[in-house]
């Protein structure tokens, strides 16, 4: 121990005692820490400072390859925009207005019992098409075949009753030419002829009333049509008070469809009935791509609806091949008119912008030119144009979104395509065959409509 505290001594300096304020008293002092180089405190600044220089250096290298922006802004400028165009020709226009519709049956009959009975039959099978006339059911005949017996019992007996009561009459009328008889006797008689004449009447009523209602225990088909499914089996006890009936029966040919029209168009199609024009409706399925049926419109709705501005309009189809099937959506197509020799573009070819709508024309010398164009009616994919444009005019009908003003383009179909030989297929209305959304055509601006 002593020879530690020596050895402390002599490593300490004297400062370290006169600091601490006392002796070692048994254990000697903390050693002082050797300082830490300063070296090894700045490498993580050099290694910081090292990587900014790197990166620094490749930021500069990359920018470096870059062409100036003046020149970058040149060679765009001359770069060729690949286009497809299309030649204006003329052609003819379908003007329609389009509207959500549902099928609508022109008769549905519910078929009710008309007299209270047990059913003992049913003649159909659920989903038959029956004719009018068809047997449908029956309901038991018996009890009005008894009561119609009884009331014939009745009717002989009261026209026997009559037939005594006339001849005396005829004796009492003889009686009173020779005084024999009071005339109050005689005239009496007269009445009671009367009262079994009217008894006679009451039971003929009778009997009628029984036959006629055996005919409604044997129940017929009102009208041609398909019959739904069967509400009520064989065995049950049906009333005339049963809302639900024992069957539909809905026509199917033909059959129309009811549809709305903006209000806007109801003076032209007011003026095409009463020039006694037939208007031709096209019904196409709940997407608007498959051509249903064509049928005619049939009559006008008496008032527009002040809720949604429209009015409603029936078309009759034959729905011969049965493609038109009860409370089914569809979308009516009704032409209103057709314009002839119009210059047409295609659909594909009006742009729409601040502007207004406009179209790229080509130039002579492969540029293009920003024009704006007043559309007219719209036909499938391809527009009228009232102003703007003339036959032989160029457009651009294809890659159009990086295009401006005065920009050279490179013409990819050399123009060979023309409006007038864009494909319109009637029951799609797409060049490409795929069907255009539900539009309202008449003043040229889509306007897609929605569903219920």
């Amino acid at each position: 121990m002593d020879d530690l505290t020596e050895r402390a001594k002599k490593e300490v300096p004297a400062e370290a005692y006169l600091r601490h304020g006392t002796a070692f008293r048994g254990h000697p002092p903390k050693l002082p820490y050797k300082k830490v180089k300063r070296t090894a405190r700045l490498w993580p600044i050099a290694f910081v400072g090292i990587a900014l220089l790197l990166g620094f250096g490749v930021y500069r290298i990359a920018t470096g390859l870059r062409a100036p922006k003046g020149e970058a802004d040149a060679g765009q400028q001359n770069a060729l925009q690949p286009v497809g165009v299309a030649t204006i020709g003329t052609g003819d226009i379908k003007v329609i207005v389009t509207g959500l519709g549902s099928v609508t049956p022109i008769t549905t009959v519910t078929v009710r019992t008309q007299v209270n009975g047990e059913l003992m039959e049913v003649g159909f099978k659920e989903g038959q098409i029956v004719k009018k006339g068809d047997f449908l059911a029956q309901i038991d005949p018996r009890p009005f075949q008894l009561a119609q017996a009884q009331y014939e019992g009745q009717l002989v007996h009261d026209q026997g009753l009559l037939e005594q009561a006339k001849m005396d009459l005829a004796r009492y009328q003889t009686l009173v030419k020779t005084n024999s008889i009071a005339r109050q006797q005689a005239e009496d008689q007269e009445y009671i002829v009367k009262q079994y004449e009217g008894s006679v009447k009451l039971d003929q009523a009778q009997i009628d009333n029984q036959k006629l209602n055996l005919i409604y225990a044997h129940i017929v088909s009102p009208i041609d049509g398909r019959v739904g499914l069967r509400l009520v089996d064989p065995g049950n006890y049906v009333q005339t008070t049963d809302t639900n009936g024992l069957a539909v029966i809905t026509q199917l040919h033909p059959i129309s469809v009811i549809f709305i029209v903006p209000e806007d168009d109801v003076p032209e199609i007011l003026a095409a009935m009463k020039a006694g024009r037939q208007l031709e409706v096209t019904a196409y399925d709940r997407a608007n791509i498959v051509p249903l049926s064509t049928g005619k419109v049939a009559a006008l709705d008496s008032q527009i609806d002040p809720t949604t501005g429209t009015l409603k309009l029936r078309a009759d189809f034959d729905n011969l091949d049965d493609k038109l099937f009860p409370n089914q959506f569809v979308n009516a197509r009704l032409l209103l008119k057709m314009l002839h020799g119009v210059v047409t573009v295609p659909a594909s070819a009006v742009q729409r912008g601040a502007p207004g709508t406009y179209v790229y024309v080509v130039n002579a010398d492969d540029t293009v030119s920003a024009r704006p164009v007043n559309l007219g009616p719209l036909d499938g994919a391809v527009y009228a144009v009232n102003s703007g444009l003339s036959p032989g005019d160029r457009v651009v009908v294809d890659g159009t979104d990086r295009l401006r003003d005065g920009a050279k383009v490179l013409i990819a179909n050399n123009g060979n395509s023309s409006a007038g030989e864009e494909a319109r297929p009637e029951s799609s209305g797409a060049p490409d065959g795929k069907p255009a959304p539900p539009q309202y055509h008449k003043d040229g601006i889509s306007g897609e409509h929605t569903k219920p």
